[in-house]
């Protein structure tokens, strides 16, 4: 399982800092039409981030996450995955996102992250990083490989490996074109310690800088601020994905 509907970013909020928020439809290049949440600080921002949700889809804790990205400065855009099957209107705490998340594709999540990239270009980013927690995370490697043209994509808790017969961005790894930042639990009962180093030794293998981080003991979704007690990893996680940003950025 991964947040809790109740849920929120375990990151502080800046105080008088001038942000904007709409909610979005957009239209992916299949005719997909799918709900987003845009949030922009008050100057344009030169950065944008696509940020892929957990197998919920879009909820609020993503909303607020994006609200955190521009809070710093950065144009921030999260979308769901569920167009395609559910529809773009808002839905409420008792949708089956089980049924939904068994439809999606690989090919259809792409397609959808390319909507959210050329929607953050329209608005004048020049450079776009993808960031996505477990399902999302694990496509947010894989839009390095989507021909996006991203400069960069973080995963907190994604599998790396293959999963139900598709290949992940470890098997991938040779077609990622963005480095790659992956934030792992160590405590997580789904994705090894084999998983991640036979991720790692790809990476290397295939020359993309990447750095990989396990955090010990910590399950998966620690990323939470109700997981007082995994705090530390959470503030390292958030220090990390701030600082991949910074470095990838021209």
């Amino acid at each position: 399982m991964c947040f809790d509907l109740d849920s929120s970013p375990p990151i502080p909020v800046i105080s008088g800092a001038a942000v904007s928020h709409e909610d979005l439809e957009l239209e992916a290049s299949d005719g997909n039409r799918f709900a987003g949440f845009l949030a922009t600080p008050e100057e344009r921002a030169k950065v944008g981030v696509v940020i892929l949700p957990d197998v919920r889809g879009l909820y609020r804790f993503y909303e607020e996450l994006a609200l955190r990205f521009a809070e710093r400065g950065y144009a921030a855009l999260a979308f769901d995955y569920f167009g395609r099957t559910a529809g773009a209107s808002k839905r409420d705490d008792e949708f089956p996102y089980p049924d939904h998340v068994a439809q999606t594709t690989p090919e259809g999540v792409q397609a959808d992250v390319g909507a959210a990239v050329d929607h953050l270009r329209g608005l004048g980013c020049e450079q776009i990083f993808t960031v996505g927690f477990c399902f999302g995370g694990r496509n947010s490697w894989l839009a390095a490989a989507g021909g996006h043209g991203i400069s960069g994509a973080v995963g907190f808790y994604g599998m790396p490996g293959e999963r139900n017969g598709v290949p992940g961005p470890t098997h991938r790894a040779a077609e990622l074109d963005a480095p790659i930042l992956a934030l792992q639990a160590g405590d997580d009962q789904n994705i090894t310690a084999e998983h991640n180093m036979a991720f790692q030794d790809a990476l290397t293998e295939a020359g993309v800088a990447h750095e990989l981080v396990v955090y010990e003991g910590a399950p998966h979704s620690f990323f939470d601020k109700k997981f007082e007690e995994y705090a530390e990893a959470s503030d390292d996680a958030w220090s990390r994905t701030l600082a991949f940003l910074e470095r990838y950025t021209a």
